[in-house]
C-alpha cells in the first residue's frame, strides 16, 4: 500500500513522503501514556541507581558522574528561580483584587472567612513545625550548605523583628526581582493589588487584571515547560544527593513522608476536629458529605478535580449555596491547610539537610513568607514547588533540597491536597454555623 503521493510505503510502513523514515506508532503512544509523575519515578530510580553505583565519582568533583549530573540538576534549578516573582506576582494581584467586589459584596462574611483562615492556617504551621523539629528527618541528608556570610544573614540578620520589617518592604520592586526577594515582592503585590481594587471599575482596572491575569497564565504554562524537564534535573539532583550521602538518603526521604502523614493526621484530630466540635458542627453528617470529595482529591492530588463535588454535598449537607459559592472557592486560595504544613515541614527539612541551625524566630519569619506567598497560587501546577523555591532563595537555602523533594512529593501531594480539600468543606459548615443559617441535626436543606 501506498500513500497519496505515491513516494512509498506508509507510516505503517515506516517511511514518510520522500522515503523519511518514522518511529513506530505503537511506540510512540506507549511513551506518551507515561504520565510526568511516571516520568520523575522512573528518573528517580534511575538516579539512585547511578549514586549507587558511582558513589566515588558523585563524592569527587571530578570524573563523568558528578559533574555532568549536577550541571543538568543546576539547569532544572535555574529554570524553577526564573519564575517565581512574576508568577507570584501575577496570582496574588489576581487572587486579591479578584476578590474585591465579592468581598465588598458578602461583607462580614468576608471578614471573618478571612480570619478563620489565617488562624487555621497559622495552626497548621504550627503543627508542621512541631513535627519537622521533634523527628528531624533532614538530619541524615547532606546538601550543599550556603556560605558563611549567607549562614549568617540567614542567622542573625533576619531574626530581629525590626529587620524583618526593614528587609520587607522594597527600594524598588525591579531591584526585588532581580534579587528574587519574595518577601519584598510579596509585599509590593499586595499594595498593588489592594490598590487596584480601589481603582473605579472601567478600562484602567479592567486592563491591569488582564495583564495580571495573562501573565499568570502564561506563566502556568512556562511552569508546565520547565516541568516537562523535571525528571532529567531530579534524576541528576538524586543521583549525586545518594553519591554524596548514601543509601541512607532513601530512609529520610521516607521518614519525611512518614513525618508528613502524621502531622496531617495531627493537624485532623488537634485542630479541625475541635474546630468542627466547637462549632457545633454536626460530624457524622459532615464525614457523610466530605468523604466522596476527600477520596478524589486524595486519589487525583487535585484539589480541582473535588471542588464541584465538595460544593455540591456541602450544600446537601444543608450549607447555603451563597456561603458555599463563595467560602470554598475563596479558600482555594486562602485556606491551604494541607499545603501549609507541607511547606513548614519541607523548608525546615532542607535547612537540616543543608546543616543550617535556624533559630526560632528565623523560622517564624520563614513561616509567615510561606503564608504570604501561598496566597492566589492554589491553580499553579506544582504550586508547593514555586512557593517553597521562593522560600529556600529568600532565605539563602540550597534549591538542591527542592529537586529531592520531587522525587517523593507525588506521594505527599495526594495528603496534603485532600486535607485541602477536607479543611475547605469545614470553612463552609462553620462560616453557616456562624452566620445561624447550618440546619439542625437531621434536617436537610438547599439553601436558593
Amino acid at each position: 500500500m501506498t500513500d497519496g503521493a505515491g513516494q512509498g510505503p506508509t507510516p505503517l510502513g515506516g517511511h514518510r513522503p520522500g522515503g523519511v523514515p518514522t518511529a513506530p506508532p505503537a511506540r510512540r503512544s506507549f511513551l506518551r501514556r507515561i504520565s510526568l509523575s511516571q516520568w520523575i519515578l522512573i528518573s528517580m530510580v534511575v538516579g539512585i541507581f547511578i549514586g549507587w553505583a558511582y558513589p566515588e565519582s558523585a563524592r569527587a568533583q571530578h570524573g563523568w558522574a558528578a559533574p555532568d549530573l549536577k550541571i543538568w540538576a543546576t539547569l532544572f534549578l535555574r529554570m524553577i528561580k526564573s519564575l517565581i516573582v512574576p508568577l507570584i506576582f501575577g496570582t496574588l494581584v489576581v487572587g486579591i483584587a479578584g476578590h474585591g467586589d465579592d468581598m465588598k459584596r458578602v461583607g462580614k462574611l468576608a471578614l471573618r472567612s478571612i480570619i478563620y483562615f489565617e488562624v487555621v492556617t497559622t495552626l497548621a504551621l504550627v503543627v508542621g513545625l512541631a513535627v519537622v523539629n521533634i523527628v528531624k528527618p533532614g538530619s541524615g541528608v547532606r546538601l550543599g550548605a550556603p556560605d558563611a556570610a549567607a549562614e549568617s544573614a540567614l542567622t542573625g540578620t533576619h531574626a530581629t523583628f525590626s529587620n524583618v520589617l526593614v528587609h520587607t518592604v522594597p527600594q524598588s520592586f525591579f531591584e526585588a526581582a532581580a534579587n528574587n526577594e519574595v518577601l519584598q515582592i510579596v509585599f509590593f503585590a499586595i499594595i498593588f493589588a489592594v490598590a487596584l481594587s480601589q481603582v473605579p471599575s472601567g478600562g484602567a482596572k479592567s486592563a491591569m487584571l488582564a495583564f495580571c491575569d495573562g501573565l499568570s497564565q502564561v506563566m502556568f504554562k512556562f511552569t508546565g515547560i520547565v516541568m516537562k524537564f523535571a525528571p532529567i534535573g531530579i534524576g541528576a539532583a538524586i543521583a549525586v544527593t545518594v553519591g554524596t550521602s548514601g543509601m541512607d538518603v532513601l530512609r529520610q526521604l521516607a521518614v519525611l513522608v512518614l513525618s508528613l502523614y502524621a502531622a496531617l493526621i495531627i493537624f485532623a484530630v488537634a485542630v479541625l476536629l475541635p474546630v468542627a466540635l466547637v462549632f457545633k458542627v454536626p460530624i457524622r453528617r459532615f464525614v457523610a458529605a466530605v468523604k466522596e470529595p476527600w477520596l478524589i482529591a486524595f486519589t487525583t492530588a487535585s484539589s480541582e478535580a473535588a471542588l464541584p463535588l465538595a460544593m455540591e454535598r456541602m450544600e446537601e449537607m444543608g450549607v447555603p449555596r451563597r456561603i458555599v459559592a463563595f467560602v470554598i472557592p475563596t479558600g482555594y486560595s486562602f485556606n491551604l491547610d494541607g499545603t501549609t504544613l507541607y511547606l513548614a515541614l519541607a523548608s525546615v527539612f532542607v535547612a537540616q539537610a543543608a546543616g543550617v541551625h535556624m533559630t526560632v524566630g528565623t523560622q517564624i519569619v520563614m513561616m509567615l513568607t510561606l503564608m504570604l506567598t501561598s496566597k492566589g497560587v492554589a491553580g499553579v501546577p506544582r504550586a508547593a514547588l514555586v512557593i517553597l523555591s521562593g522560600a529556600l532563595t529568600q532565605f539563602n537555602l540550597p534549591l538542591e533540597g527542592v529537586a529531592i523533594l520531587l522525587g517523593v512529593d507525588a506521594f505527599m501531594d495526594m495528603a496534603r491536597t485532600s486535607i485541602n480539600v477536607l479543611g475547605n468543606c469545614l470553612a463552609s459548615a462553620v462560616m453557616a454555623r456562624v452566620e445561624g443559617e447550618l440546619p439542625a441535626a437531621g434536617t436537610e436543606r438547599r439553601a436558593a
